[in-house]
């Protein structure tokens, strides 16, 4: 049966890629572009969840949008209409009387009406400005009754719409963070390396020719897990972790303690410049799922001016 029921959910998704009029999507993108005040959407039933969920994901990548239930309009909520505003009327059959009973006050507003049908020849895609038929082969419900394919095909194209405002506006990562502050999300676009990593006497320091012997309280001390190796104008070397002293330990015994860093340290070490967002410090240091780096050096123009630990990236609260 669910084999059954996913080959029919992939047909009738394959209808509307393959029916849906992309000249229809642009002018209703070029109308959400013109329009100077907000974009309001409404609904009933099933689609005004998605009218709903569709006016958050505008909101939030850059466009001023706003959903409100068809009956708070006729009490009152009318009022928020305008001639700069957009006012988007989804519904399947376009056929909806709570619908239809908004167009005449909504006109003596003065506001620009776009329907999202599924049926293009239904009123509500005469009456509106523009309209946007949303091809539906059937439902997948099995009598063709309750909202599955058409909700599916809402949602597709609240996404598209969406997406395409937040690139024709050049809306970008920074822009994106600033209306994502709170939460795992918001820190993965604004927490630097700088916010958490160790920094000036936190650092565990070495130079090249120190013996290991020399530097092993350094090591301990700094409870780091590596030493970075630094010439005199404190330029990254390279690095030598504890996992660098038990491989040496187990190859030259414990003479190893006279040799110099110099001839022990991995001296093509990742790094990561101060001030890059500690998410893509993460996904550095998890690049090779074999190999996951715990300590990451942190530099600015290849000076060490910080050490970042794995610990402190899982303890911000952006994995």
């Amino acid at each position: 049966m669910i084999s059954e029921l996913l080959q029919s959910q992939r047909q009738f998704l394959e209808y509307y890629f393959d029916h849906l009029d992309a000249s229809q999507v642009e002018q209703a993108v070029e109308a959400c572009l013109a329009t100077e005040g907000l974009v309001i959407f409404t609904g009933v039933g099933k689609s005004g969840i998605i009218a709903e969920k569709i006016a958050m994901t505008m909101i939030s990548t850059g466009t001023k949008a706003l959903y409100l239930p068809p009956t708070n309009f006729l009490h009152g909520d009318i009022g928020i209409l305008s001639e700069n505003d957009l006012f988007v009327l989804i519904s399947r059959s376009g056929e909806t009387e709570e619908l239809l009973n908004l167009i005449p006050f909504a006109r003596q507003r003065k506001t620009k009406l776009l329907a999202v049908v599924s049926n293009p020849h239904s009123r509500l895609a005469r009456l509106c400005d523009h309209s946007v038929n949303l091809p539906v082969e059937k439902e997948l419900c099995p009598f063709d009754l309750a909202p599955t394919t058409s909700t599916t095909v809402q949602l597709l194209f609240g996404d598209l719409l969406a997406i395409a405002l937040m690139q024709k506006k050049q809306f970008d990562i920074s822009a994106y963070a600033l209306n994502h502050p709170s939460g795992s999300l918001g820190k993965k676009m604004t927490l630097t390396v700088d916010d958490i990593m160790l920094k000036e006497k936190q650092v565990p320091l070495a130079k090249p020719g120190d013996r290991l012997l020399d530097v092993l309280v350094e090591l301990s001390n700094k409870r780091c897990g590596a030493l970075l190796v630094v010439d005199a104008e404190h330029k990254l070397q390279g690095i030598f972790t504890d996992g660098d002293l038990r491989r040496a330990l187990q190859t030259h015994g414990p003479g190893v303690l006279g040799k110099s860093l110099e001839q022990l340290m991995t001296t093509t070490p990742m790094r990561i410049e101060r001030g890059s967002l500690a998410w893509d410090a993460l996904k550095l240091m998890q690049r090779d799922p074999k190999r996951l780096v715990m300590v990451l050096p942190v530099v600015e123009q290849d000076k060490v001016v910080g050490i970042l630990h794995m610990h402190s990236v899982i303890q911000a609260g952006i994995t």
